[in-house]
């Protein structure tokens, strides 16, 4: 498994880690042993959030990591409608209770809302401070809110900006994947699969064929070509961990570079477009 720096950070973080969206409706035993899986393999990197599942899927990662914490770089968010900066050191108390730990190493803003950026980000630092959290960033900003979200909080304090991109949605190419470079923030991709609709395609066929992999671990290679992009692809079953963890044991080439590009073409967006899920 490839490691990478995590932004500003320079904390090493594998490049393939393992989302939790919706898995509150997956058999809770078959989760967690997917995710200690996971773990096996390398992709110590576990994403969740408050608002997954009401909180029951901070709750399953609980059960997942307990006893291998010291393994797992740790990421939770908090909902806009709690970022006060009061209301977000009482969600990251609620998140770490449910998680069983007494630190995250990021904590997100799940995406905008209307409580002011400075409160949030104040009490970020405060819980910096407080040793419940190494680090901070955020989640579904466009290009536009990133510059607002840098111009607030000061150089090197924003660790990532997490935002939808898989094949067949590659907007961020465009304009955000180059704001987080230009400002040293880690840029994570959820959803690599579309949450389960993934499709392949003749030109992923043949790239597998020829490397001994699958379409699926070509796709999520392609998506990490980019320096400083992480994925984090969800799986509730061993078989997918196993086929996602094989994605960071070979690289593509240029030409299959271009061959994928061609295959899953993307238009230049107006500025500040940015899809979600």
């Amino acid at each position: 498994m490839e490691f990478r720096p995590f932004g500003w950070t320079g904390v090493s973080v594998p490049v393939i880690g393992q989302g939790t969206w919706n898995m509150e409706e997956d058999d809770r035993k078959d989760a967690v042993a997917a995710l200690r899986r996971g773990l096996d393999l390398g992709m110590t990197h576990i994403d969740t959030a408050e608002s997954y599942g009401s909180g029951e899927v901070e709750d399953l990662v609980g059960a997942a990591i307990e006893g291998r914490r010291s393994e797992v770089f740790l990421v939770s968010k908090v909902s806009p409608g709690h970022a006060s900066r009061r209301g977000t050191i009482q969600a990251c108390d609620q998140s770490l209770k449910r998680l069983r730990t007494d630190h995250l190493d990021c904590y997100l803003l799940h995406w905008p809302g209307r409580h002011p950026l400075a409160d949030t980000f104040a009490a970020f630092e405060q819980l910096i401070r407080d040793g419940k959290t190494r680090f901070w960033g955020i989640s579904n900003f466009n290009e536009e809110e990133l510059e607002e979200a840098v111009s607030v909080a000061g150089p090197n304090r924003i660790a990532c900006n997490q935002v939808l991109y898989h094949l067949e949605e590659r907007v961020i190419e465009h304009y955000v994947i180059p704001t987080c470079e230009e400002h040293n923030v880690a840029v994570v991709a959820y959803s690599p699969f579309v949450q389960g609709r993934f499709r392949s395609h003749r030109v992923l066929e043949d790239i597998a064929r020829s490397k001994g992999t699958s379409a699926r671990q070509v796709a999520l290679e392609f998506l990490l070509r980019h320096h400083g992009t992480f994925t984090i692809p969800k799986s509730a079953t061993m078989a997918h961990v196993e086929e996602n963890a094989g994605a960071g044991d070979f690289q593509l080439t240029q030409d299959e570079i271009k061959k994928i590009d061609e295959a899953f073409p993307t238009r230049k967006p107006r500025r500040g477009h940015l899809p979600v899920l």
